[in-house]
């Protein structure tokens, strides 16, 4: 294999010109080639064309990194919260000085708008950093107390060790930051690895990290497929814990992994997020919120609204009004600021979304979709799409398609809407529109999901909590509530009575009374 090592301004390269650069593992503070010489290609999917050219890593990549980061724990874990929180306040100012050569990286890899790069992803990362560096000064427990006539009892909150994460494609900057903050925050370190097709902001984010302060071995990124890598990962017996996002399919194998050795687990898995709308509703920003919630990413998001379930009242309104506003959505070049909607990751991905949307006109009434014959053909682009009158039973609406399709179900009563709305196996997100405060906090109650818009969807921020519950997984990302998830609570016990003899020494054995 040529040779991969890189720096920071070779992959700023990849921001300036279409020549594709080299990128190598991030492992123990330095980017490097993989052992066993292999490289893929990260394409371009809205024009086919290679960003760069990445090394992959073996399983001997792997135990580097895993080694790396044990011998990196015991320092960074006894740092102070101070230690820790000054370098993630300057990685926050480096990120924010380079958040440009971010967005258009990210635009580049994954395919997306150049203005939701510049808007959402990365200043939602920066703001994620500075928000974990002051919460890595707030990490509590319970206060000493005597709990015991004779005891004193405290609690500690201590890093679990080395956490194997992976990140998807369709948010790799903003997953990689959701997985690695609150972990590193809280003293643990971590082996990242991101999507095959996306992981050059991953190995760039991890590259200011060390610029910033963050020691050698804290955070390794190593690429590559899940079968080698990350099975190697799931199964490293010197891995403490698992973080994985993607899909329920394979969150149910990273769980019969962590079987094997014992592993804590955190998953945020699938979604099928229900948009619920009253007929009470404001109809216009019901419509609006419909548009933005299931097109953000192209769909491409497991938060996205999926499911409209529309009072029957408003129904035929609801639809007219989102397919009219789905055809004014620009589709186009994801540097042009101008473009609304990007294209889907790959071609691969947008025949499935096709497929989905194709069966679909047998038993329900499409509006819009298809492939557009304007843009290059190179590109995977896919026209936003309604579904209307798709029973709830089909495929449409129970399963994931991840691309611009929203599938749209009347109702009659509140109860008949609750129910429609928590027939799903996923629980991550959803939204209630209403103007009835008793009605929106019914739905917000009885909705079985992670997250309950109302009146708003997708809507996040780093101060709140994002997981879910059923089988779109279990933990959380972002907020304080990240840290039950990466440390471990530990009960101290100090006997204050000084004495040789206790009293429950007789359950055990006798003095010779």
């Amino acid at each position: 294999m040529t040779d991969t090592t890189t720096t920071a301004s070779t992959l700023q390269g990849a921001t300036e010109s279409e020549t594709p650069v080299s990128a190598g593992l991030w492992i123990n503070g330095q980017m490097r080639p993989s052992a066993w010489g292999k490289t893929s290609e990260v394409i371009n999917p809205s024009n086919g064309t290679v960003v760069a050219t990445v090394a992959v890593a073996g399983e001997e990549d792997v135990d580097a990194a895993v080694e790396a980061a044990r011998a990196a724990f015991p320092d960074w874990s006894r740092a102070t919260p101070a230690e820790r929180s000054a370098v993630l306040t300057r990685f926050a100012a480096l990120l924010e000085e380079r958040a440009e050569e971010f967005a258009v990286l990210e635009s580049r890899q994954a395919g997306k708008p150049i203005r939701l790069t510049r808007e959402f992803d990365v200043p939602g990362t920066i703001d994620n950093v500075a928000f974990f560096a002051g919460a890595a000064r707030n990490l509590e427990g319970k206060a000493a107390a005597e709990y015991s006539p004779d005891h004193t009892s405290q609690i500690r909150r201590e890093a679990i060790g080395v956490i194997g994460s992976i990140a998807p494609w369709n948010y790799p900057l903003q997953m990689a930051a959701w997985k690695v903050l609150p972990a590193i925050a809280a003293g643990n370190t971590v082996v990242l690895k991101p999507a095959e097709n996306t992981p050059l902001t991953t190995l760039l984010f991890a590259e200011v990290a060390t610029e910033a302060g963050l020691p050698d071995g804290v955070f390794n990124v190593v690429c590559g497929g899940g079968r080698t890598v990350g099975a190697r990962l799931l199964r490293h017996p010197e891995v403490d814990m698992l973080s994985f996002t993607g899909s329920t399919g394979v969150g149910r194998t990273v769980l019969d992994a962590a079987a094997t050795t014992a592993k804590r687990v955190h998953l945020e898995l699938g979604g099928k997020a229900p948009f619920v709308v009253f007929d009470d509703a404001d109809l216009e920003a019901a419509i609006h919120g419909a548009v933005a919630g299931s097109l953000i990413n192209a769909g491409q998001d497991c938060t996205a609204a999926t499911r409209a379930i529309v009072h029957r009242s408003v129904y035929e309104e609801f639809v007219q009004g989102v397919a009219a506003l789905y055809e004014g959505v620009r589709l186009g070049a994801t540097e042009d600021p101008a473009t609304d909607m990007g294209p889907l990751i790959s071609k691969e991905h947008r025949e499935k979304v096709t497929a989905m949307v194709d069966r679909a006109r047998d038993y329900a009434r499409v509006i819009g979709g298809g492939v557009p014959e304007d843009l290059p053909a190179e590109g995977s682009y896919y026209r936003p799409t309604l579904v209307a009158d798709a029973p709830a039973d089909s495929e449409i609406v129970r399963d994931e398609v991840f691309g611009p399709v929203l599938a749209v179900m009347p109702f009659d009563t509140d109860d008949e809407a609750i129910a429609l709305a928590n027939d799903t196996p996923y629980g991550l997100a959803a939204s209630a529109w209403s103007r009835d405060v008793y009605r929106a906090m019914r739905a917000s109650r009885e909705i079985r999901s992670g997250c309950v818009w109302i009146n708003d969807h997708i809507t996040i921020l780093s101060e709140m909590p994002h997981g879910g519950m059923k089988q779109s997984g279990f933990g959380k990302d972002m907020s304080t509530y990240a840290f039950d998830e990466y440390t471990v609570v530990k009960h101290v016990m100090f006997d204050i009575s000084g004495e040789s003899v206790r009293d429950w020494h007789r359950t055990v054995f006798s003095l010779g009374e």
